[in-house]
């Protein structure tokens, strides 16, 4: 098959720190290249891939522009008006891609990725584009919470095995990693690994003014010498503090369409414990790899059982399901029932 794929335009793909699509997208580009595909990637400069690239903008925009329509309308412009001759194209793009998309009528296919949850505004949006654009849902939770709108398939997110190394052995410590907002759970881990009597590394994102207000107001008080506070940190370092922790501590409060975290820290070995929101049941096999509690006090008491985990059967749940070899099979089966239509 001859595939464009349509990345955002906020990171370089592969991105060098926080970008959990640019992350898929480049795992997926690679993937199908590696499958005997011909792919074209629609990226930011500076991205680096197997696939043919081709950059509308010759690097990102500044970070502080990220969600600026403008940009995000002139990549998805710029990329739509060279896909003739393509046989499907896999958009990952903001809100602009889906509407180019749907004004190509089927000529060629596009299929849209949904990596986002569903709010009142995207239910509007998805329920019109839904009827000329095929999506694609990468969780069945996330399916699931809006039954309203057309889906070709759930395809899971998939990460490289080969850069998440496997550590059997634990420290007395728990990780958490997320962004600087209360759906996230920050707050919440702290006062639950405290009460576990563990200390907490946090990789916590707080770039944007939404989250250093939430930072400053409600997870700053609470830092002691017991909570280390990281940011942008590099992937190796990253996957060190995983592959050490006793446990990944993930108490999330929202519909979370994925959560592509808790995959990498089972990667390592690590179990996550978590609540029952989102995706977090079909991510997590509970007392296997992990658990899944929906109170703080039985958090706690998760946590005090995480050491009991086969961080062997952690490794490998992710190498069954959540592989980025799974994940491309997956994109294949989607691509061929879409052009066999």
């Amino acid at each position: 098959m001859r595939i464009a794929v349509v990345a955002p335009v906020w990171f370089p793909v592969p991105p060098t720190g926080y970008g959990g699509i640019e992350l898929v997208v480049s795992l997926l580009a690679d993937g199908l290249v590696d499958a005997g595909h011909d792919v074209t990637l629609f990226a930011s400069g500076g991205s680096r891939t197997k696939a043919k690239l081709i950059s509308p903008m010759p690097e990102p925009p500044d970070p502080r522009e990220l969600g600026n329509a403008w940009y995000d309308g002139f990549h998805a412009l710029s990329s739509y008006m060279q896909v003739d001759g393509f046989d499907i194209v896999h958009d990952h793009a903001g809100i602009v891609g889906p509407i180019c998309g749907a004004m190509l009528r089927g000529r060629p296919p596009v299929i849209h990725t949904l990596h986002g949850p569903w709010t009142p505004q995207t239910r509007l949006f998805y329920g019109m584009a839904g009827q000329y654009v095929h999506l694609v849902a990468i969780s069945d939770a996330q399916r699931a919470d809006n039954a309203d709108v057309p889906y070709i398939g759930t395809v899971h997110n998939g990460i490289d095995l080969d850069v998440y190394p496997y550590r059997e052995e634990k420290d007395d410590v728990l990780v958490y990693i997320g962004r600087s907002n209360p759906d996230k759970g920050p707050k919440e881990a702290i006062t639950i690994a405290r009460r576990a009597g563990l200390p907490l590394k946090m990789i916590l994102k707080r770039s944007e003014p939404p989250e250093r207000e939430y930072f400053e107001h409600d997870i700053e008080p609470l830092l002691a010498s017991d909570i280390e506070l990281y940011e942008n940190v590099t992937h190796q370092e990253k996957v060190d503090m995983l592959g050490r922790a006793r446990a990944m501590i993930f108490p999330i409060r929202w519909p979370e369409p994925f959560g592509l975290v808790m995959v990498e820290a089972m990667a390592c070995g690590t179990p996550v414990v978590t609540t029952n929101w989102g995706a977090a049941p079909e991510l997590v096999d509970d007392g296997v790899t992990g658990f899944r509690r929906d109170g703080d006090d039985d958090l706690v008491e998760a946590i005090g059982a995480a050491g009991s985990l086969s961080p062997a059967a952690c490794r490998k749940r992710v190498e069954e399901l959540f592989s980025a070899q799974a994940m491309v099979r997956g994109y294949e089966t989607v691509f061929e029932r879409v052009i066999s239509r």
